[in-house]
């Protein structure tokens, strides 16, 4: 009978191999989350003739929170919605109002790629922020590549090659960004306490019920015609919202963020279906320039897995 030796495999090794599939599936729900959420948000800047910015948040947030009410429910899993870190949780409500506000406002005036462009300055701003709030450690490669997605980035909006540019648009897109990034690094925090579905749950509910009272005195009747659209944002939201919380709970932000580059392209096709807008020979260029930044911070993050498992295994 033939014997099987088996190689041993180290503590560190099995740490270093876990930690390297967590970020890789942090990048595949990132992935899932911006296209998904690239569908609601053309589907927002379709309603956004028709309603205030700020009701636009409260009715996108409430729809999406209604249908996490039915899984929840099956599950039983209400005890796994107790709040840990309540002011944390209240932060990034706030930001969360701003971010969906300023968004709204901003892809009402601007096309969606014009308003994503704006916005996928986000990484960045996460990556630098990540390193003196949570202590990251980003390697030069990947500072390299953000920085050459951010030139793609700059490349694809051209605001000075567009009369009908609007900078208080592009503003309002900036502002929220800076929401955004805020808000992701605070899903680092709380994850150490809350589940996925606590931390979704909480953020829906306070961000539908804070900028729902912001918008009480311009508040307008809904119509029926209009529930369809808002079902279309419910699903939407709450799936990309848990996919979104998943990611930034399993990969730091400096490897999930630079993922968002990709939302570029599903505006460019959105943009081109539903508003027969052709993308530009600059649109054409940025956006091969922040797919290959994705793909060398791709390229890199396998390298430093295999690292971290040479790394981690025994001398010969």
């Amino acid at each position: 009978m033939r014997s099987i030796v088996r190689p041993s495999i180290s503590v560190g090794q099995l740490a270093g191999h876990e930690r390297s599939r967590e970020r890789l599936r942090g990048i595949a729900c990132m992935a899932a989350a911006v296209f998904i959420f690239a569908i609601m948000d053309a589907l927002l800047k379709g309603i956004s003739s028709r309603y205030g910015p700020l009701q636009v948040a409260c009715l996108r947030s409430i729809s999406s929170w209604l249908f996490l009410l039915p899984p929840i429910a099956w599950a039983g899993s209400w005890r796994a919605l107790r709040p840990r870190n309540p002011p944390l949780h209240l932060l990034r409500a706030v930001l969360g109002i701003g971010m969906l506000a300023s968004f709204v406002y901003a892809v009402h005036r601007l096309s969606l790629a014009q308003t994503y462009s704006v916005f996928l300055t986000a990484p960045l701003l996460m990556t630098a922020l990540s390193v003196p709030i949570l202590g990251e450690k980003v390697a030069g490669k990947r500072w390299l590549a953000i920085v050459v997605g951010l030139c793609g980035v700059l490349v694809i909006l051209k605001p000075w090659g567009h009369s009908d540019f609007s900078m208080i648009a592009a503003a309002a897109a900036a502002l929220a960004t800076i929401c955004y990034s805020l808000s992701a690094l605070t899903v680092r925090t709380l994850g150490r306490g809350n589940s996925s579905m606590s931390m979704v749950f909480w953020y829906l509910l306070l961000v539908g019920i804070g900028s729902g009272v912001l918008a009480s005195a311009d508040w307008r009747p809904v119509p029926a015609a209009d529930w369809g659209w808002l079902i279309g944002i419910g699903v939407t939201g709450a799936l990309g919202q848990m996919w979104l919380t998943d990611a930034f709970r399993r990969a730091p932000p400096a490897v999930v963020g630079p993922f968002e580059y990709t939302s570029i392209l599903w505006a460019f096709s959105i943009d081109w279906i539903f508003w027969s807008a052709s993308p530009s020979s600059s649109l054409i260029v940025g956006a091969c320039i922040v797919v290959a930044s994705g793909i060398v911070v791709i390229v890199d993050e396998r390298r430093l897995g295999q690292l971290a498992l040479s790394a981690a295994s025994p001398p010969p």
